[in-house]
């Protein structure tokens, strides 16, 4: 993080303003009374990773080895493709349980990538090992601020394409979205988080009052499978009063099925999530709110 940045609003204008022109300002469609969908999911790389990548990226004195991440896929993809814009090589770790279209899509930016460990922690401390000796930065996946203040620039632009918007619905991984989220609205709108029941980081850590270390699995595990809430996502959502939500995988998939059938709409499972809690009433929304569905990705199995 460069010295003198702080996690406010502030440093998110900072970020759209260094971003402008290099992310796609995604649009948001109504699907029914009073719901929006934020289609993240054509951001470039195929989710909101992208923001946060090159942010970190262009906020960072790379060396002569590029970067390094460690990702589910999703982040790797993000920035495979902000190091191959900006003129970097990239090493990126991913687990054994990355999706065939996530590890096509990191391969399709040219990225040296490095197959390693069952679950997204293995791949992390594998990449810190690599970084060793190396001139390179690491780009965490969810733990950073400036990734963190990539992704609150998704709260901006929905400022301003739904000014009524009172409610936000979005899947919860490491927290790097909702904590940039929970950045720049604090507590001016009711922000619900959603997981499915094998990747529950938040609902665990709420129950808790503190991060807590969890065990992944299940169809959204690549996406949202970190082990632990990261702390800067922890501290923005203790500000915010953000609700936590569960479904499970076959609602996922039922959900994921329908956005696509429904309104042409490609959603992996992580980013399907939140829809999944609406369609089943685990999110009850009242006559008097106007939500926005964030659809983060669309790196599909």
């Amino acid at each position: 993080m460069a010295p003198g940045v702080n996690l406010n609003r502030d440093e998110i204008r900072r970020a759209a303003k260094r971003l402008q022109g290099k992310v796609i300002r995604t649009k948001i469609i109504p699907v029914a009374h009073r719901l929006s969908l934020k289609l993240e999911s054509e951001q470039h790389s195929g989710s909101f990773k992208a923001r946060g990548a090159m942010n970190a990226m262009l906020s960072s004195d790379v060396g002569s080895d590029g970067v390094v991440a460690a990702s589910g896929g999703n982040h790797g993809a993000a920035v495979a493709w902000a190091a191959r814009t900006l003129g970097y090589q990239s090493n990126i770790f991913v687990p054994s349980i990355i999706s065939q279209s996530k590890l096509e899509r990191l391969q399709s930016y040219g990225a040296q990538i490095h197959v390693v460990g069952a679950e997204y922690q293995e791949s992390l401390e594998a990449a810190r090992s690599f970084q060793k000796g190396r001139t390179c930065v690491e780009l965490h996946a969810y733990d950073q601020p400036e990734i963190v203040l990539g992704a609150g620039t998704i709260a901006m632009e929905i400022d301003s394409q739904v000014a009524a918007a009172t409610t936000i619905i979005v899947a919860c991984g490491g927290g790097g979205l909702a904590g940039g989220l929970a950045t720049w609205w604090k507590d001016s709108k009711r922000l619900v988080l959603v997981e499915t029941e094998g990747t529950q980081t938040f609902a665990r850590s709420l129950a808790a009052g503190e991060p807590v270390d969890v065990d992944v699995s299940g169809v959204a595990a690549d996406s949202l499978g970190a082990r632990r809430l990261g702390e800067i996502g922890w501290q923005a959502l203790a500000d915010s009063k953000a609700e936590s939500c569960i479904v499970n995988d076959d609602e996922v998939k039922e959900a994921q099925a329908e956005l696509f059938n429904k309104f042409d709409v490609v959603a992996e499972p992580a980013a399907s999530a939140g829809y999944a809690a609406l369609r089943t009433g685990r999110v009850q929304v009242n006559d008097t709110e106007n939500c926005v569905l964030i659809v983060c990705g669309s790196n599909t199995k």
